[in-house]
């Protein structure tokens, strides 16, 4: 894997989709005006600006300095993980955002374990890098099940 290539395209994408979502989130200035659904839609900006974050810091780190991408990763999982989980204390009964945003503190949580203890990758058989752009890649597969999910459901227009 060649680790730089893959989080310079990475990084890029999650900016794009942070720059996309803006995009959405503009034309719906309804959705900043409700308390609920401002904190979902600053959930989901988060969901794809943090992963991009962490795919900047691994370019700077990459392999030969390893400390760099690793104190990144574990202060920017660690504000995912709060993030997330003050909206999960605040989710209404959508068990399928439950659902999403378990699975998103729960990767946090692994990235920012993995950040400070390397060695765990090993015992999969990766290096660390590698392991954390497993989950990152997680992260973006919930990040867009959310919008999805947000679109379909509380985010549409009545009609």
């Amino acid at each position: 894997m060649d680790v730089s290539a893959f989080y310079a395209l990475f990084s890029a994408t999650c900016f794009t989709l942070v720059g996309l979502w803006w995009n959405v989130v503009q034309s719906h200035a309804d959705w900043m005006r409700d308390p609920a659904l401002r904190r979902v839609v600053g959930g989901i900006y988060l969901s794809f600006l943090l992963p991009a974050l962490m795919g900047l810091f691994a370019q700077i780190g990459g392999t030969e300095q390893p400390q760099i991408w690793r104190a990144a990763f574990i202060a920017l999982a660690v504000v995912g993980c709060v993030c997330t989980l003050r909206l999960l204390a605040r989710a209404r009964g959508d068990h399928f955002v439950t659902l999403q945003q378990a699975g998103a503190t729960l990767l946090y949580a692994l990235i920012a374990v993995v950040g400070a203890f390397p060695e765990l990758a090993g015992h999969i058989g990766l290096r660390p890098i590698q392991a954390e752009a497993l989950m990152l890649i997680g992260l973006i597969i919930l990040g867009h099940a959310l919008v999805w999910r947000f679109m379909a459901g509380e985010g549409r227009a009545e009609g």
